[in-house]
Parts: structure tokens; C-alpha cells; sequence
């Protein structure tokens, strides 16, 4: 009889113990730490000359991590700067005008065909009157007006030109150089960025965790370089189960049991998903099978040394009825 009371409380205190083991993880999730992985890619298939980070090293928001040969751009873009070198200089010489020598230049011209001009009436005078008399024949006499015709087209073509330099430059010629000087400031600057994407720089502070390409190979453009894990700690990436999303939003508190450690480490809730999902294998316990859940980032509050990514954890959730 004693035997039989004493095995009686056993079960008792067995089944106490597992209710309140249930009730203490009942509102725990599993998962495991993950960071966002960030795959920098090559824009252009030259050699990659550095990676100046091993796998592994902690690095910083702006670090140079990958130096592809950019010889082929600097070439491009030393071509776009002479042709917004020449642009820009056709552009002042429009905006300031014509030159003083240029429009003496143009001066002695009329000068020289009013000359010629002069010069043709006369002789044409003489030979018409020469031809009157019967000593000049009329091949003459037409070859002296073909002269005069000349030097009074002549004459008429470089009072336009001295006309042209002292009217100097018209709205139009300026709006075509302005448009010239823009096009090839913006080929300059494509050329620019063109440099500049030779040379890969992590866009967040993190870890370096894969080097895909190694020195002296040849990315095809589009091709992952290296991979970067974001961020100064992991997150949490768990599975909430249907029946606690209605408690869980961004900013809920938490506690984050990783495997290895003893201490809980104090979390908070970053994003949950909208969309529900099957809980996917890794994160399945005997409770949540075949149940929704919906896929949660919760982040670690606490000042600590970097924790490895993939290592599974549990998570509280506080403050939801359920503690």
C-alpha cells in the first residue's frame, strides 16, 4: 500500500512537473541566429587584382574589399574629360565672341575685294571704250565684265563675313554649345561611375563570410564577388506559431536562449511577417506540426561578443499573457 502511494505521488509530481515545464514553453519558439547575407557582385569581367579581407575579418560600412583592373575604364573616362575639355572651350570662345583680330581680319578683306571691285569698273570703263572705237575685240569686253561680276560677288561675300563677326554669336550657336557641354559632362560622369564600380566597398559594418573569386580570376559581370554578413550581431530568425501572432508585433520584448549558453539573452521583436507559412523542418517540434507560423526577426539587445550564425535558439516572448 505505502509502495503504491509512493509510486501514486511519483506520477503526480512527474505530471506537475510537465504541465508546469509546458506552461514555462508554451510560449517559446525555436529557430536559429542568421544575419542578412550581402552578396556583392562584379559589374564588368576585368581581373580582379585584391580582396583585402580574409574570411571571417570584421569589417566596416565603406571598406574597400574587392579592387577589380580598372585601366580600361580610366582610359574611357580621361577620353570623356578631353571632350568636355574641347566643348567647354568651343563654348567660352561663343559666349565672349569674335576677337579683335579676327574682325580686322575681316575688315581688310572688304578692303581688299572693294580694291579688286574698283579696280574690275575701271578696267571694264577702259576696254568699253577702247572696244567703241574698234581696237578691242568682244571676247575682251566680256571677259572684263565676268571680272567685274567676280569682284562685286566677292566683295558682297566679305561684307557679310566682317558683318557676321561684329553681329557676333547668335542664341543658337550658344544653346547648341550649353547642350554639348552637357552631353559630355554626363558621359564624363557615367565614365566616372564606371571607375568607381571597379572597386567593390561593403555597405554595412558586419563579417566577411565568403570570398567566392580569388585574385587574378575574371568575374562574368553580374557574378558574386564576396559575401558579407550584415550587421554588429545576428537576429533571431524564428517561426511564430499561429496561435501567438495576434501577441507578437515589432517592439515586443524577448528572451533569446542560444544553445551553449546558459544566460538568457534579453531580445526585441523587429519585424514579423504578414504572411503565414508551414513551419519549415529545422524549427519543427512535436507541438507545431502541420501548424502556420509566421517567419520573425528578433534582435539582440544586449552589448555581447558576436554570436555565430546558424547556432539554433529558443525565444520567449514577454509580455504577451503567456509568461
Amino acid at each position: 500500500m505505502k509502495l503504491m502511494q509512493t509510486v501514486t505521488a511519483s506520477i503526480l509530481l512527474a505530471m506537475l512537473l510537465g504541465a508546469c515545464e509546458s506552461a514555462e514553453e508554451s510560449n517559446r519558439v525555436v529557430g536559429e541566429l542568421a544575419s542578412d547575407r550581402l552578396e556583392l557582385t562584379a559589374e564588368f569581367a576585368e581581373p580582379i587584382l585584391a580582396i583585402t579581407s580574409a574570411e571571417g575579418d570584421v569589417i566596416r560600412r565603406g571598406q574597400v574589399l574587392v579592387r577589380q583592373d580598372a585601366r580600361r575604364a580610366g582610359a574611357r573616362l580621361a577620353q570623356a574629360e578631353a571632350a568636355l575639355s574641347q566643348h567647354q572651350a568651343r563654348l567660352d570662345e561663343l559666349v565672349r565672341g569674335p576677337r579683335k583680330e579676327q574682325v580686322a581680319s575681316a575688315r581688310a578683306n572688304v578692303e581688299g575685294a572693294a580694291k579688286e571691285l574698283a579696280f574690275r569698273q575701271s578696267e571694264l570703263k577702259r576696254i568699253r571704250e577702247v572696244h567703241e572705237k574698234g581696237l578691242a575685240s568682244a571676247e575682251l569686253l566680256d571677259r572684263a565684265k565676268a571680272a567685274l561680276d567676280a569682284a562685286t560677288a566677292n566683295h558682297r561675300v566679305a561684307l557679310a563675313a566682317l558683318d557676321e563677326r561684329l553681329a557676333g554669336t547668335t542664341v543658337e550657336e550658344l544653346e547648341q554649345a550649353e547642350q554639348a557641354v552637357a552631353q559630355a559632362a554626363a558621359i564624363r560622369d557615367g565614365a566616372l561611375v564606371d571607375v568607381e564600380r571597379h572597386t567593390l566597398t561593403s555597405p554595412v559594418d558586419g563579417i566577411l563570410d565568403t570570398r567566392i573569386l580569388e585574385p587574378g580570376e575574371r568575374p562574368v559581370p553580374g557574378q558574386p564577388v564576396v559575401v558579407v554578413l550584415g550587421g554588429g550581431q545576428p537576429y533571431a530568425r524564428v517561426y511564430v506559431p499561429e496561435t501567438q501572432r495576434v501577441h507578437i508585433r515589432p517592439g515586443t520584448e524577448a528572451r533569446i536562449y542560444v544553445d551553449g549558453s546558459s544566460a538568457a539573452i534579453a531580445g526585441r521583436v523587429r519585424w514579423v511577417a504578414s504572411d503565414p507559412a508551414f513551419t519549415p523542418y529545422y524549427a519543427l517540434t512535436e507541438r507545431d506540426r502541420g501548424r502556420l507560423s509566421y517567419a520573425a526577426k528578433v534582435d539582440i539587445a544586449e552589448e555581447t561578443e558576436r554570436l555565430p550564425d546558424g547556432v539554433p535558439v529558443e525565444v520567449e516572448f514577454l509580455g504577451t499573457g503567456k509568461e
